[in-house]
């Protein structure tokens, strides 16, 4: 290395402190005079994951036996533990979440938070181990006092650079539901910590409990899961456990940024008792705190603040009741009364990283780059990967000639009977299809597989489910379908939208064939049938007619 390159160390102990460590990269961005490495700080239980967390970051990695051996001109950590004494340089300490808000029983000092224990900060001669201890908001000043004034002294505000990712992404919201095919539902996010306390620790079934609640087409369902969390589990086991839920459609983000843009689509929070929901919370969205009380949790600190004053979800709460506060909580939210509560959690806000490249450009003894430091932009979320492809559908008249389709994933448990079980053909389990009162599949849906004419597959397949009042339907386009009721002609269905506004529908048709299906079965003109039918937010008007001969040849 050249004498005219600063060594930069990213000491990482943990996957989650490796996250906030690269949401600090742009202060250095465009800078050939600093050379950025990293380091795995040996002594966490999570080392194995950081580790791997590391290798995916794409960064020079240097062995620990290495980086102990080197002086470097900045030293950057997100957390006080482990042997950070042993480098050399500078060290710089941010914090590791946002607002210091927990201990962790039988670490350090009794009761202290996490983060900001003197037992971590302050090396066995009792000098500060940090040259300099970012916080993101001034009322953090005075929780150091129990570490001496020497750390006090230290202590410099530069804000949340994390919150800067959130603040700058927030106009993709958009976007970001589109990615993750939310369309005009209400995604509602559980945010679970680590540990025994956790939502997770605590109440492991409602993911589960949640996805056979709320109404598919109306909510949809994601998890953001702490880092520790995941590697407590391991990978397989943590898919195992949420299968039911995942299967339901569950979003479950990965780690890394991904669940901070799953965040900022949501509608709705469930929350322990973890920092991460803060960040929402500072763009407002409402709240449903699901903390059970214990040891970790400060008294006074933002999130217990926080918790303190949203609607909680009681813990022995049916999933169906929990389902209507969510629906509450939306209701009853009041515009800022989230952003407010988090104000104590975040200073700076939209100048964190300039506070940020202030400092460190003084301790590296350079001149900050002229150019100005932007907050890197959170990417798209991945939709996710399972979705229901049978539900038990209940049909309700609202008493002015609507019909409201109201469709939960099969395999859990509704929370009222179902009119019929709608399966789509080739996707759904056997189990499904063969007491399905409804059964469809999507033209083209199986490419490379045999085709037949619609007319002859909806008639081979009521003859391969005998019994029952069945019928068999092909989604030909968003706004066509066609569908053979038990005993009766081929029909034409066709989709428009309902109301003043005549907008382009983006509905399901799915759940429309299920809505014919219920009023065929009650009797109505199976060739002239004309009814309005409501899904999720939305309602459309479909009308049958007999199947023309090209329908009927309509390839599936």
């Amino acid at each position: 290395m050249g004498d005219d390159k600063r060594a930069v160390l990213f000491a990482a102990r943990s996957q989650n402190a490796l996250h906030r460590l690269l949401d600090t990269l742009p202060v250095f961005a465009g800078d050939d005079r600093v050379q950025r490495c990293f380091t795995l700080v040996p002594g966490s239980e999570f080392s194995a994951d950081a580790l791997r967390a590391l290798e995916r970051a794409g960064g020079r990695v240097l062995p620990w036996a290495e980086a102990v051996g080197r002086t470097f001109a900045l030293i950057l950590a997100a957390s006080p533990k482990g042997d950070l004494q042993a480098l050399h340089g500078p060290r710089v300490l941010l914090p590791h979440g946002a607002g210091f808000n927990k201990s962790v029983p039988g670490e350090g000092t009794e009761d202290s938070a996490s983060g900001l224990d003197p037992a971590h900060l302050l090396l066995p001669d009792g000098t500060p181990l940090a040259t300099r201890c970012l916080l993101s908001h001034p009322g953090q000043i005075a929780r150091l006092a129990s570490a001496g004034p020497a750390v006090t002294a230290r202590a410099t505000v530069v804000g949340d650079p994390l919150l800067e990712r959130f603040l700058e992404s927030q106009d993709h919201r958009d976007r970001y539901r589109a990615a993750l095919g939310t369309g005009a539902r209400t995604l509602v996010v559980l945010f679970s910590t680590w540990g025994p306390e956790s939502l997770i620790g605590r109440r492991p079934g409602l993911p589960a409990e949640l996805a056979a609640a709320l109404p598919h087409d109306e909510y949809q369902l994601a998890l953001v899961l702490h880092p520790n969390e995941r590697a407590r589990r391991g990978t397989l086991d943590l898919a195992e456990y949420l299968e039911p839920a995942r299967r339901a459609g569950l979003v479950l983000p990965a780690a890394h940024e991904e669940w901070a843009s799953v965040a900022i689509a949501a509608d709705v929070l469930i929350t322990d008792h973890g920092s991460a929901a803060l960040y929402p919370a500072a763009l407002d969205r409402p709240l449903l705190g699901a903390y059970d009380g214990g040891r970790e949790l400060l008294p006074g600190t933002p999130m217990a603040d926080l918790l303190a004053h949203v609607p909680r979800l009681a813990p022995d709460l049916p999933g169906a009741q929990a389902a209507s506060l969510v629906a509450a909580a939306l209701r009853d939210h009041l515009p800022g009364s989230s952003r407010a509560l988090t104000e104590p959690a975040f200073a700076e806000q939209g100048q964190a990283l300039d506070r940020l490249r202030e400092t460190v450009y003084d301790l590296l003894d350079l001149a900050p780059p002229a150019h100005p430091v932007l907050p890197r932009l959170l990417p798209d979320p991945a939709p996710a990967p399972l979705a229901p492809a049978a539900f038990a559908v209940r049909v309700e008249d609202d008493g002015g000639g609507v019909l409201r389709v109201l469709r939960h994933p099969a395999h859990l448990v509704p929370p009222a009977p179902a009119h019929h079980v709608a399966a789509e053909v080739g996707t759904a389990h056997r189990r499904f299809t063969r007491g399905a009162g409804l059964l469809h599949r999507r033209a083209g849906g199986h490419p490379g597989a045999p085709t037949e004419p619609a007319d002859e597959w909806t008639l081979r397949i009521l003859a391969d489910h005998p019994g029952g009042r069945r019928s068999a339907a092909v989604v030909v386009s968003a706004t066509h379908c066609l569908l053979r009721p038990h005993s009766g002609p081929l029909l034409s269905l066709r989709i428009t939208p309902h109301g003043a506004e005549r907008r382009p529908t983006v509905v399901d048709p799915v759940p429309v064939l299920s809505a014919v299906h219920a009023a065929l079965l009650d009797g109505e003109e199976v060739t002239r049938l004309r009814l309005v039918c409501a899904v999720g937010p939305y309602a459309v008007e479909v009308r049958t007619a007999r199947a023309t001969a090209a329908e009927a040849a309509t390839a599936v």
